[in-house]
């Protein structure tokens, strides 16, 4: 049986999410800010998905940590009240911070003291959060901002659908964006193009869109849905359909198998 709070958006119900963009100064590495409230009586098993970006994640219950790329699903168990601040980080743009490679930190949380050389502020928001990092954030090199370029172009052309497709729109050889990719984002340009691939169907979830399984199996690059459907549960955690069930007001015309 399924928690019935996680079907047809009655997570909403429970959860509140916020986002605040960055100022200017700092737009360049920082995408958004976030904040999760949530007040659950009996724990819920949170899933929880992520595109290729670092966060700093702070809260009362666990502190202040950085959060590598996750390549993978995972789930959290909320109960009671809580609330987590986050700030999410351009993928590409973390290097300087860092100062190493950021595939150090795919599938890994570390304590941000060992990144920033301080604590971050224990409850903040969006002003205190930018006066912490704001004399933190190093000046980013040409292959920082190539990086971020390249992640940015995958996330704006669905189209892109393979590493020799994005390669030739870069005008880089697939060696030099593979090298690029595992000094800057963390994880390899296949797996990006394929997670942004499947972000594609949240979005289009999300937008209450009416879903033709095999036709968007194919619009996004695959030969045919069982691998879109072997990839999708890879990432997300569960098949297709499984997943559309999270969203309200959706209409499947043909269930993946």
């Amino acid at each position: 049986m399924r928690d019935a709070r996680e079907l047809g958006g009655a997570w909403r119900r429970f959860q509140r999410h916020r986002t605040a963009a960055p100022s200017p100064e700092l737009a360049g590495y920082i995408e958004h800010y976030w904040t999760v409230h949530w007040d659950y009586a009996e724990p819920y098993r949170q899933l929880i998905t992520a595109l290729p970006r670092v966060h700093l994640t702070i809260s009362s219950q666990v502190g202040a940590t950085v959060r590598g790329v996750a390549r993978g699903h995972r789930c959290q168990t909320l109960t009671g009240r809580g609330r987590v601040f986050g700030v999410a980080f351009r993928p590409g743009a973390f290097r300087p911070i860092l100062g190493a490679p950021v595939s150090g930190l795919t599938d890994r949380v570390v304590d941000a003291v060992a990144v920033f050389g301080a604590e971050p502020p224990v409850c903040p928001e969006v002003a205190a959060i930018e006066e912490f990092l704001h004399p933190r954030l190093p000046e980013p090199g040409p292959a920082g901002r190539a990086a971020v370029e390249a992640v940015a172009l995958i996330a704006a052309r669905p189209d892109l659908t393979r590493v020799d497709q994005l390669a030739t729109e870069l005008g880089s050889p697939v060696r030099t964006l593979q090298r690029l990719f595992a000094e800057h984002v963390g994880v390899s340009p296949k797996w990006v193009l394929r997670r942004y691939r499947v972000h594609e169907v949240a979005r289009r979830l999300e937008a209450g869109a009416e879903i033709d399984w095999p036709v968007l199996a194919a619009d996004l690059g695959y030969a045919d849905q069982a691998h879109f459907v072997r990839d999708f549960t890879r990432l997300m955690g569960e098949p297709p359909t499984r997943f559309a069930a999270r969203y309200p007001d959706r209409s499947e015309r043909f269930p993946a198998r």
